[in-house]
């Protein structure tokens, strides 16, 4: 057995810490964290957020095409809002805070605002269901229409005329 060489302390204590160290990696859950960039946010950025926001100021003018100096500078707030590392959310809720429900492009489904939701497809639902019936209704009094003339239709008539006739004499 001379290829089997007795271990000292030291490198029984290297051996150990070296299992130990490889054991304790598979047991740890570890991962890479990248440092930011703190770059700027672009102009898509900025414009994903302001396009779901309107201006405060101007009536139906969604905040990323709005051309006033206050949403130009609503939009550098939300340029600042993003370097900080707010979301998307955040940026809206604070705005939300600031002017109201009025400022969001889709209202939230809360309160009388789900019926913004729910009654343009019902609307539509009840108008194709209408124009279906009438289209019925209407399909089967072209078949009951008779295209000939009858003798009770012309003995109806003459009943008719007499009946006026007296009507107007008696007057």
């Amino acid at each position: 057995m001379d290829f089997v060489k007795k271990r000292t302390g030291l490198g029984k204590i290297f051996t150990i810490g070296l299992l130990f160290l490889i054991g304790f990696s598979f047991v740890t859950n570890y991962e890479i964290v990248y440092g930011q960039d703190n770059l700027p946010p672009t102009a898509d950025e900025i414009n994903a957020v302001a396009k779901e926001l309107y201006c405060p100021v101007c009536e139906n003018v969604s905040l990323d095409v709005c051309p006033t100096q206050a949403c130009a500078q609503w939009r550098g707030l939300i340029a600042e809002k993003l370097s900080a590392g707010w979301t998307k959310e955040e940026i809206k809720q604070y705005f939300v805070d600031q002017y109201g429900d009025r400022v969001l492009a889709e209202p939230p489904r809360r309160g009388l605002n789900w019926l913004v939701y729910v009654l343009p497809p019902l609307f539509f639902v009840g108008g194709v269901f209408l124009v279906y019936k009438n289209l019925r209704k209407v399909k089967k009094t072209e078949i009951g229409v008779k295209t000939s003339e009858n003798s009770d239709d012309d003995e109806y008539l003459e009943k008719v005329e007499i009946a006026l006739k007296n009507m107007n004499e008696n007057n």
